[in-house]
């Protein structure tokens, strides 16, 4: 039978096998400690219960809200930017995004517009949030908000240090979605906000 979703008003109540699924899964939380902590990351360690009784750890890793913006120009291009990930040990080419982890609690749409220009020198008459993703929810509290910026006009970047190394990159949204069915972007922010744009028809 698998998880079906019965209908209520307002919400959905999904079922196992006939057996009614908790909004929380039926986990509970003992405690918790702060095991990791800089600038940027909080690693959080929780001793869980699970539905069964059982006891289990959940790593939880804490960060700050961040925005993925779409620069949309009056063409039809986009401009996407390119940068060595340290992690992976690669060259990534990737909307523009960040996080203002010293200013929590930012309206997200302001840390938009100083992204969109800290990183491309763009500057956007009109700023619209599509939606909200989030990038690692099994490990992860971080959510994504995703916004479609027109009415370019050019201005000066200002990028930090960790982004010396940033270019530009400004191409057609064709050209956008064959580097990403042929696997030369492989961002999974880039990757999730361009669908999110395409099944709203905003590109």
């Amino acid at each position: 039978m698998g998880c079906v979703a019965r209908p209520r008003v307002g919400y959905t109540v999904w079922y196992n096998n006939g057996h009614k699924i908790m909004n929380d899964g039926g986990i509970k939380t003992i405690s918790s400690r702060i095991a990791y902590e800089n600038r940027w990351t909080r690693l959080r360690e929780d001793i869980i219960r699970w539905p069964d009784g059982s006891e289990g750890l959940y790593g939880v890793v804490e960060r700050a809200d961040f925005v993925v913006i779409f620069p949309h120009h009056a063409n039809g291009d986009v401009t996407l930017v390119e940068q060595y990930r340290y992690p992976v040990r690669r060259r990534m080419i990737e909307l523009p995004m960040g996080m203002w982890e010293e200013k929590p609690g930012t309206d997200p749409a302001e840390v938009a517009r100083g992204e969109l220009a800290e990183e491309t020198g763009l500057l956007a008459t009109s700023l619209i949030r599509v939606g909200e993703v989030f990038q690692g929810a099994g490990y992860s509290n971080q959510r994504g908000h995703v916004f479609h910026a027109t009415g370019l006009r050019r201005g000066e970047a200002r990028r930090e240090i960790s982004e010396q190394d940033m270019t530009t990159h400004r191409m057609p949204i064709d050209q956008l979605e064959a580097m990403i069915r042929g696997g030369e972007i492989t961002d999974a922010i880039t990757i999730a906000a361009f669908a999110l744009l395409r099944l709203k028809f905003m590109i």
